[in-house]
């Protein structure tokens, strides 16, 4: 296991299932006190409830919409008034709208540049002068292979996530001084409503079932399975950890071997 994060404060965005829920409790189960936020309530609670159940650790409920600048400082703020600092902050959104480039509205680019791109640069911006007065600390963004291996019908995504990515690397530059590790971890294909949504779309216009979607998917990827999110959460938790001191402006592909490049 992951070396231990007691005494950690951390903030894990859009946490009340999926990808976020499986950070955050692998952040919590290593001793960390976690803030969790999301915009519906009544799932944000009964993932507290979860996680506090699976891990004692403390875990705080924020409603946020990340995608609403008053809301991202107040998660701040609220962060700072109930674990008194912060060490690690991981940004997470659900994803966009799917659709070939033509579909898209300007409507849907900005709602998709607020959620993605611009979530990720309030909440670093307000996050790195608590983490510098801790005297260091670590900005993990949730992305996507899609950064790697552009995605057909997810043209939001592989933009957006790109540009988070290409942030990210020049954070890593600008705060290694102040040893703030900045990170993206990139997930391939799965077991989350998400990936479930784009199966079914896709066997909707396809004609065909979600089980043969699902199949196909996994014989393109090595390893023959989706992925499952206690896998990605693991991945995040050794870039919270003292494990992870010298890793810094990469992105860590966590998708069973999907993607083919080099880089």
């Amino acid at each position: 296991m992951t070396a231990s994060l007691e005494g950690t404060a951390a903030v894990v965005c859009a946490a009340s299932k999926g990808l976020g829920l499986a950070s955050a409790t692998a952040l919590a189960a290593r001793g960390a006190a976690v803030v969790i936020c999301a915009r519906r309530e009544a799932l944000l609670e009964a993932a507290a409830r979860e996680i506090r159940a699976r891990t004692g650790s403390r875990i705080v409920p924020v409603v946020a919409d990340v995608s609403r600048a008053d809301d991202t400082q107040r998660l701040l703020d609220r962060t700072m008034a109930e674990l008194g600092g912060l060490d690690v902050l991981v940004t997470n959104t659900g994803g966009p709208p799917s659709g070939p480039f033509e579909s898209l509205s300007d409507d849907a680019w900005r709602q998709s540049i607020d959620s993605m791109l611009m979530s990720v640069v309030r909440l670093s911006r307000a996050a790195i002068p608590h983490m510098r007065a801790r005297g260091g600390g670590r900005l993990i963004h949730v992305t996507s292979v899609s950064v790697k291996q552009p995605i057909e019908g997810l043209v939001l995504s592989n933009a957006l996530r790109a540009a988070v990515t290409g942030l990210a690397r020049t954070l890593a530059l600008e705060l290694a001084a102040d040893n703030i590790l900045v990170n993206c971890v990139a997930p391939g294909y799965t077991r989350t409503d998400r990936v479930v949504e784009l199966a079914e779309a896709a066997a909707a216009r396809e004609g065909i079932s979600p089980e043969d979607v699902q199949r196909r998917t996994e014989e393109q990827i090595p390893l023959k399975r989706l992925g499952t999110p206690e896998e990605f959460g693991a991945v995040v938790a050794f870039l919270a950890s003292a494990e992870a001191s010298y890793v810094t402006g990469t992105t860590l592909q966590v998708d069973g071997g999907f993607v083919r490049s080099l880089l």
